[in-house]
This record gives structure tokens, sequence and C-alpha cells, in this order.
């Protein structure tokens, strides 16, 4: 078997096993919010879903649904995964084009507030171990029009970002 053919199998093997990754500290049993459904909504049909944890989630599973992301991000295949923290919820979704979005809800029920829209930066894994588009630091600062600095496709550092964000 050729080297190709090989990198193709594995890659499939591992975008298989982020859609059957064990989610026992996922909000998995939560309906669909706003978030997940914003998040469905830009990664489009067929994306693989890489978890929604809470912060009660081990290293190993943020671990996991991270490696999810950043693969399914590689390949350019549709992806989302997101995090639940007392009082907020936070994802990002990438589509087959190769563009990245982050989803922000603050607040909780009918007074929560959803803020949605191109990263602002280039996708990595944060010090806390989750995934997302925001430039360290600047966690808050997500709003309309919060995509000046995006990154043209192909111009993204392949080991930390890769997939572009929208212009």
């Amino acid at each position: 078997m050729n080297n190709s053919a090989l990198a193709v199998i594995v890659g499939l093997c591992c975008l298989t096993a982020c859609n059957k990754m064990a989610k026992p500290a996922a909000s998995s049993s939560k309906p669909i919010d706003a978030v997940q459904q914003k998040l469905q909504e830009y990664s489009g049909a067929g994306a693989t879903d890489c978890g929604r944890l809470n912060v009660q989630a081990t290293a190993d599973q943020s671990k996991t649904a991270s490696d999810c992301a950043l693969q399914a991000s590689q390949s350019k295949h549709p992806f989302y995964i997101a995090y639940d923290m007392p009082g907020m919820a936070v994802g990002v979704a990438g589509n087959a084009e190769g563009w990245l979005f982050s989803v922000q809800s603050q607040g909780s029920g009918a007074s929560a507030q959803l803020t949605s829209g191109d990263c602002p930066a280039q996708l990595r894994v944060a010090s806390s171990g989750r995934v997302t588009c925001m430039a360290p630091g600047n966690m808050g600062s997500m709003g309309p029009g919060h995509s000046a600095g995006a990154v043209p496709p192909g111009m993204a550092d392949p080991h930390t970002a890769p997939m572009a964000t929208k212009p």
C-alpha cells in the first residue's frame, strides 16, 4: 500500500473516531441551544461533532476534543466544538471551504446574548486546553465586525492554524 493511501485511511479513521468519542463530561443530554444551532449552521451538513465539554472535562477529554477539531480543520472537513462555562458557552466551527467561525453566548435562557461571526484569528489550542480562534488575551473582544485581520485561505501556519478565517 502506498503512503498516500495509508494517509487517507488514517485520516478517515481519525475523523470517524471524532464522531464516536466518549463524551462523559459533555453536555450531550442538553437540548440543542442557540450556540449548538449556530455552530451546526456554520459548519454545514456532514460536520464532525468534536464535542461539547463542560468545566469538569478531564484533560484527556479536552485533548481528544481539541485533536478532533484540529484534525478536521487540517483536512478542511466541517466540524464544530463547544465549551460550557459558568454563565457562558463558546464554540468554534469550520466549514468545508476552510472558513472558521466563532460563537459565544453569555447568560442563560431567554436573556442569553448570542454573538457570532467570522473568526478574528487562527485556530489554536489555548493554554486552557480549549480550541479557540481568538487571539491570546482577546477572548472578550468578539463582536460585530470582529473579522478584521482575518487570514486568507492558504496563509495559515500549518502547525497552529490549519484553517483560515474568512475575510
